[in-house]
């Protein structure tokens, strides 16, 4: 069972995801504003969060931008908006995933499951290196010289899929399958954006970019060792 924070104003959708969710035996509160979001972050200390982006006052991207200064745990977006703009604005900020109203039960039930799935440390028992750069699926951490880069859950899901199988063309498809478990609203734009921002950290660190991009293909975490 695991413990989810629902924010959402809108009682159908409130109604509508407490009760499939609860279905699966998963305890959900629920947050009808940013506010109260953030309030009962602090109580509920969440496995999940599904938040809703138009939401009254404080807007759903305010509250991933403060929720990501305290918690790494996995956040699933959810909107009536679904520009490539609004999607990737989501994804950059620190989402998980993005999923767009209206959806089935057996969409929510798959993205939930999918979520928590790989954010349970159960299923991790590997450590990585890369010269100074130190993956610890243990620990849930990743590390650079000994300092710990700040990662989300699904950024750190993809480096270690990738270092996973390091020197190996890896195609969008076949990323976006093994790491997200299921076809994402975002699509390739979806990997491609994470994939930013993991280069961005880890070379705002130091750590330089050990990720390949293979044109028309995907990526590849290079099998050569740093000098």
């Amino acid at each position: 069972m695991a413990r989810i924070l629902l924010v959402d104003d809108e009682l159908s959708i409130i109604d509508f995801v407490s009760y499939n969710l609860q279905k699966l035996g998963h305890s959900v509160e629920v947050a009808r504003d940013g506010s109260e979001a953030l309030s009962k972050l602090q109580s509920t200390n969440p496995d999940l969060l599904i938040l809703d982006i138009m939401l009254p006052g404080m807007d759903g991207y305010e509250v991933l931008k403060r929720v990501r200064e305290k918690g790494n745990f996995p956040v699933l977006m959810l909107s009536s908006l679904d520009t490539t703009t609004d999607i990737v604005l989501g994804l950059e900020l620190g989402a998980d995933d993005y999923m767009t109203k209206p959806f089935s039960v057996r969409e929510l039930q798959a993205r939930v499951k999918a979520l928590l799935r790989r954010s349970d440390p159960a299923t991790r028992d590997r450590r990585f290196t890369h010269g100074a750069l130190v993956l610890d699926v243990n620990a849930r951490s990743c590390l650079w010289g000994g300092n710990e880069l700040d990662l989300t859950q699904k950024e750190f899901d993809l480096l270690y899929y990738l270092m996973l199988n390091r020197g190996l063309a890896l195609t969008r498809a076949k990323i976006l399958d093994a790491v997200w478990g299921y076809d994402s609203a975002g699509g390739d734009r979806t990997v491609d954006t994470h994939v930013k921002t993991i280069r961005a950290k880890l070379r705002e660190a130091g750590a330089g970019d050990p990720i390949e991009t293979l044109r028309g293909v995907g990526y590849r975490f290079t099998a050569e060792k740093p000098d």
